[in-house]
């Protein structure tokens, strides 16, 4: 890609090593902590061990990266060459990230334009991606921050979990909706909504649950060009099997990716996570 403009972002992207490698994107690592022991998502603790903690029950927790891991990151840039940078990060509503970054971009020895996208996961990753192509084609900074926020406009998310009990401990979903989802044994389904977690509808059976997240998804995808994303955490089987149906059924795919989420979405969600994610290009 260009050196005139670098793309950051951070680790809950959730972007394909050879995604990143290809268009020169940084994702700087959130923190997760689990048992008081503070460790960087994606190098120190993988989604399996993170599934694991949880399945036992251990204290778990998550951290923004400090403003200085930011400063470090906008020096790398400089230092490789970049004579400005664009930073987008998972929405402000989950987390300090986008209030720490901004507070190293205001020191920053290149121009930084910080983006909330209020977006996670790769609907984040696909914002990622379409400022890297847009200044890899010639697009100025600002080109490439609209064609971002272009993408994050036009990108759906939804989940299901097999319990709301993650999202009620770490406060991203009330406790009110936690408790009524359990009391009648539902199956919730989630959509990311105003960068919040939303309740979207509550299906009797996980089975149930899964087929009506594919039916979403294809009706969301429509027969245009769209890239997809399937997430999950511990269900790497049932992510597959959902890819391959929704490859059969999305006549515009273009690209389809399936990818284990990082510790930090997960030590919200809980293992049995499954999460589509519909990006129209």
């Amino acid at each position: 890609m260009s050196r005139h403009v670098a793309i950051i972002t951070d680790s809950t992207a959730y972007l394909p090593r050879r995604a990143m490698d290809r268009h020169g994107i940084t994702a700087v690592p959130l923190t997760v902590i689990v048992d008081g022991r503070a460790l960087e998502e994606g190098t120190e603790i993988s989604a399996r061990s993170l599934a694991q903690a949880l399945q036992k029950r251990r204290p778990v927790t998550t951290s923004r990266p400090s403003p200085e891991v930011f400063a470090a990151a906008y020096r790398a840039a400089a230092e490789a060459g970049a004579s400005s940078v664009i930073s987008l990060h998972l929405s402000a509503e989950f987390s300090g990230t986008y209030d720490a970054a901004t507070l190293a971009a205001k020191d920053a020895p290149v121009p930084v334009r910080v983006v909330d996208t209020g977006m996670v996961a790769m609907a984040l990753g696909f914002c990622a991606l379409a400022a890297a192509e847009t200044v890899e084609a010639g697009g100025t900074m600002d080109e490439a921050v609209a064609a971002a926020e272009k993408r994050a406009a036009s990108t759906s998310a939804y989940f299901y979990v097999d319990t709301l009990d993650y999202l009620r401990r770490g406060g991203r979903i009330g406790a009110a909706q936690a408790l009524l989802g359990s009391a009648l044994a539902m199956k919730p389904l989630l959509e990311l909504n105003g960068g919040r977690i939303e309740p979207l509808e509550k299906v009797r059976t996980a089975s149930k649950a899964i087929a009506r997240l594919e039916e979403i998804a294809v009706e969301r995808a429509g027969a245009s060009p769209v890239d997809i994303a399937v997430h999950h955490l511990a269900a790497q089987e049932r992510a597959s099997a959902l890819a391959d149906r929704l490859r059969e059924r999305v006549p515009g795919l273009a690209e389809l990716h399936v990818s284990e989420v990082g510790a930090v979405i997960g030590a919200h969600t809980g293992p049995g996570l499954l999460g589509v994610v519909v990006s129209p290009r």
